[in-house]
């Protein structure tokens, strides 16, 4: 059996950090390492899924709740618009293999992030 991933552990309470949001099934952080403004992430309770597209395939229901959970912080926490961001695999950046959604918002231009 595998370690448990960090956002596992963030939720046991093993690892400090501030919980800024939660529901049944999801929860959400402040990045440690920003690159905006805002940038928070929505994640799954459960670690079954490690990555986007086994969270599609398995519980489409969950990735939407993900969505919605970061409509919500991004009216909470800036002016309502953002950039939703999930990494695929380790060649796409993706470090943490526990699926999660990067919230970016608050001052985001297309030359600073891509189009």
């Amino acid at each position: 059996m595998s370690e448990p991933s960090i956002f596992t552990r963030i939720l046991n309470g093993e690892i400090p950090s501030e919980i800024i949001a939660q529901t049944d099934t999801v929860f959400a952080i402040r990045d440690i390492a920003p690159k905006a403004p805002v940038h928070l992430l929505v994640i799954p309770k459960t670690a079954r899924y490690r990555d986007v597209t086994e969270l599609a395939a398995g519980d489409p229901e969950l990735l939407s709740e993900m969505v919605a959970v970061a409509k919500d912080l991004a009216a909470e926490y800036s002016n309502g618009d953002f950039r939703l961001i999930f990494n695929a695999g380790p060649d796409a950046g993706q470090t943490v293999f526990h699926v999660h959604a990067h919230v970016l918002a608050g001052g985001l231009s297309e030359s600073s992030m891509g189009a």
